[in-house]
């Protein structure tokens, strides 16, 4: 079977809502009309039965049915006024009138419809008396009556009627002409609220579902890059938000998984690079030793110091790369404890000192901290950031007087620890790139020359993100480069 849309099931039960409450509003007038008339007529006259059945009282229906028996005994009695008048005025107690017609004339009529152009508006004759029983209108003036046609005498043809009539409520002669509009404007005022209403749940809920649709499509076919918005804020707006935000997620997860993927290739090469180099000395120098070019001890000995040289750049290199990689997939567990930051940048440096000496490099101190100062970090691997920053510093510095310059400064709740060398400065087009890994700014990538794995700054950076500060740099060529990197003070809350 075939699915019905959902669009067309909104038509379908708007549609059936507005036939059910026709049907029903109807059903109930009629079952209403039965309750208080006590009679089962079409549903054409149901508006009409209470005055027909019922147009008198129980006085008024008594003293009908006194002038109806003496038109059927005695209806030479009907044409005595006086008597008409004594029943007129019983009737005028129960708001009731008498009115008797002779052939064609007004025989007698109650004072209250002398103005009244009775012969107008009076039922012809029926002799048959087959309907007794309803309804008239006289201008603006609404009446209710029970009548009953007679012969005044058997001989001849003289006609009379009794009419008793209750004169009625101009409200129910509206109610009773206006009411088959009244029926046809309801049915008008539901088919439009419903046509109304299945315009706006369309607009509001089918049009946002169909672009959900189309979107869903467009995922489907790979394509990311189309953006949806919510024309509104309720639920189904909210469901389109979040729709767009799933495929925002889904999109970037994408582009980061390709990220990963040309990473992933460019550390193959970078890898394969820098490990074919010394793979490549060290062959070239084992093959020497293999053909007899060491016919010296001297000469051996050389040949084995360089050997042993490569392998150490290569155990480092697998090193560094081993280590960066627990901090990058976070299996390198920190171990942060309040460090006097200070002193521990003094005894850093120290430990370079010799290095320092033998380039020639003058080490400066500058904003430091006349209070102690606490930082919440793990020792050993913010030690290995600032060894390699200062490693950094030492292989690029190519000009004199050589000179590193460090610096702390306060910046809300984080220290700001500066290191700055007078180098030659990097490219601002490299400048970006820097914390990348195996990103070298020379274009050969030959060790020798600078050295280094190009690891340490993607090191620096993973260290220093795990303290859950920021790193960064700047440069001016001919000038040198400042790297700058925050740590979170200490707090002592006990």
């Amino acid at each position: 079977m075939i699915g019905l849309s959902l669009r067309f099931r909104l038509l379908l039960s708007f549609t059936s809502v507005v036939i059910v409450s026709v049907i029903l509003f109807v059903l109930l007038s009629y079952l209403l009309s039965v309750a208080v008339t006590g009679d089962v007529r079409s549903l054409h006259n149901f508006y009409k039965i209470h005055y027909s059945l019922h147009p008198l009282s129980e006085e008024e229906e008594s003293l009908f049915l006194d002038l109806k028996y003496l038109a059927k005994n005695d209806p030479e009695q009907l044409k005595d006024k006086q008597l008409l008048a004594q029943y007129n005025t019983q009737l005028k107690m129960e708001k009731a009138a008498l009115v008797i017609r002779d052939n064609d004339t007004i025989l007698y009529t109650a004072p209250s419809l002398s103005e009244v152009d009775l012969l107008a508006i009076l039922p012809s004759y029926d002799m048959g008396n087959n309907m007794i029983r309803n309804t008239l209108n006289a201008g603006s003036r609404f009446f209710s009556y029970s009548k009953f046609d007679f012969y005044y005498s058997s001989s001849t043809n003289e006609k009379g009627s009794i009419f008793v009539l209750h004169e009625r409520s101009p409200f129910a002669q509206v109610i009773r002409k206006l009411l088959p509009l009244l029926i046809a404007l309801f049915v008008l005022i539901l088919l439009l609220t419903g046509f109304l209403l299945y315009r706006y749940v369309t607009r509001k809920i089918i049009k946002p579902l169909d672009q959900l649709r189309r979107s869903a499509e467009h995922i489907k076919e790979g394509n990311l890059t189309f953006e949806l918005k919510a024309d509104s804020k309720d639920e189904v707006g909210q469901l389109v938000q979040t729709f767009d935000q799933m495929r925002q997620r889904l999109y970037d997860s994408i582009q980061l998984q390709i990220h990963y993927e040309e990473n992933r290739k460019q550390l193959l090469s970078n890898i394969s690079h820098d490990l074919r180099t010394p793979i490549t000395t060290i062959k070239g120098y084992a093959e020497g030793i293999r053909d007899g070019v060491t016919n010296t001890e001297e000469k051996l000995n050389k040949y084995v110091h360089a050997i042993y040289t490569r392998a150490s750049d290569m155990e480092r290199l697998v090193n560094e790369l081993l280590f960066y990689s627990k901090l990058d997939l976070k299996k390198e567990p920190f171990s942060f404890h309040k460090l006097e930051l200070g002193p521990f940048l003094y005894n850093v440096a120290d430990e370079m000192s010799i290095e320092f000496h033998d380039q020639d490099v003058e080490l400066v101190w500058e904003k430091m901290p006349e209070q102690p100062l606490f930082v919440l970090a793990d020792r050993e691997k913010l030690k290995r950031v600032i060894l390699n920053l200062f490693d950094n510093c030492l292989k690029y510095m190519n000009q004199q007087p050589k000179q590193i310059t460090i610096a702390i400064e306060y910046q809300a709740e984080d220290v700001v620890i500066t290191m700055k060398d007078n180098g030659p400065g990097i490219p601002e087009g490299d400048l970006p790139h820097i914390f990348e890994r195996f990103y070298r700014v020379e274009p050969s990538r030959n060790q020798s020359k600078a050295g280094g794995s190009g690891l340490g700054l993607a090191i620096a950076q993973q260290i220093i993100e795990g303290h859950g500060g920021k790193i960064s740099a700047s440069s001016e060529l001919g000038r040198g480069t400042s790297i700058s990197f925050t740590l979170k003070i200490f707090e002592d809350r006990r």
